[in-house]
């Protein structure tokens, strides 16, 4: 693998013109990023920061304003048609021909990467099964459930096999059950060397898949790493204790130095700041009667940073 990113953007900006007077919106304010070949990158960020914005200009869909984006080494602007084939993109709004069979909607997408039928019929074939819908094939795509529908654009997007693949919210409105099996299959594409974007509400999506992260706020990226640094940016970590028996209102009273709360009687949730381990904590319940049968995160702790970060740029 050669040293060019899968992802290049230099001082890339985007405004959005209001009218012909005003001066419009600046969506992305001097964004310089690069991603590494192979790698599952999760863009994080509240609405309206720039997210989307970000995935257009790669895709080809969105004109920046100024700047520099490359896709696999390509320019964007000088060789929009070399770079596209690059890329495959699942965007957030179902956009396919409802009347059209799962089938069809995923050969059509190759034609327009120059694939003939013969030689997309069996590619189609195979992602359709990777994806769980080759059984669907012949079904017109209005009757799919939601869950369907958010796989078939994945399965439309990777049809022509492309280096890159930009996920923008796949899995909004997606149950657990189905959420999880994407992230399978997502973790597997990402393992064969495809190069994934992730756009994401999801915080533990994008701590469950993410090997890096950027985090975007106001057109600007106020973050940016592998998940393990980020994370070690929490000034405190809290946890979420199951116990064996009810913890009673005594043995809480002999807890008063910990920073601790029972959330119902047999869970305790302990916040630890820098310099308290869980270990110390354990050994005075231990001593004051209580047994410990599990011990878990608290939520995301990827959101816990995501969060101070928005909040410090606000103050």
């Amino acid at each position: 693998m050669d040293g060019t990113p899968a992802i290049r953007v230099e001082n890339l900006r985007k405004t959005y013109a209001k009218d012909g007077k005003s001066a419009g919106t600046e969506a992305l304010k001097g964004i310089t990023l690069e991603i590494p070949k192979g790698s599952f990158y999760a863009l994080l960020g509240p609405n309206g920061a720039g997210k989307t914005t970000l995935i257009g200009i790669l895709s080809g869909l969105v004109n920046k304003s100024d700047g520099v984006a490359e896709v696999a080494g390509i320019d964007l602007a000088a060789h929009p048609n070399q770079a596209k084939a690059k890329i495959g993109l699942v965007p957030q709004e179902f956009n396919f021909n409802i009347f059209e069979t799962v089938l069809d909607i995923v050969v059509s997408q190759a034609g327009y990467y120059g694939i003939p039928r013969k030689e997309a019929l069996p590619k189609a074939e195979q992602v359709l099964k990777d994806l769980g819908l080759w059984e669907k094939k012949d079904a017109k795509s209005q009757s799919l459930s939601g869950g369907m529908k958010r796989r078939l654009m994945i399965a439309r997007a990777l049809v022509h096999e492309p280096e890159i693949l930009l996920l923008d919210e796949p899995t909004a409105g997606v149950d657990v059950e189905l959420r999880r099996g994407m992230w399978d299959f997502l973790r597997t594409l990402a393992a064969n060397g495809t190069t994934i974007v992730l756009t994401t509400h999801y915080l533990e999506e994008a701590e469950m898949l993410a090997s890096r992260v950027g985090i975007i706020n106001k057109g600007e990226i106020i973050e940016e790493g592998t998940v393990k640094g980020l994370l070690t940016k929490l000034n405190f970590v809290t946890l979420l204790l199951d116990t064996v028996e009810p913890v009673t209102a005594a043995q809480m009273a002999l807890m008063r130095d910990l920073e601790i709360e029972l959330t119902d009687e047999n869970t305790l949730k302990l916040t630890l700041k820098p310099g308290e381990t869980v270990n110390d904590a354990i050994r005075l319940m231990t001593k004051i009667g209580i047994q410990i049968a599990n011990i878990r995160n608290s939520g995301s702790r990827l959101e816990e940073v995501f969060v101070n970060l928005i909040e410090g740029k606000k103050a």
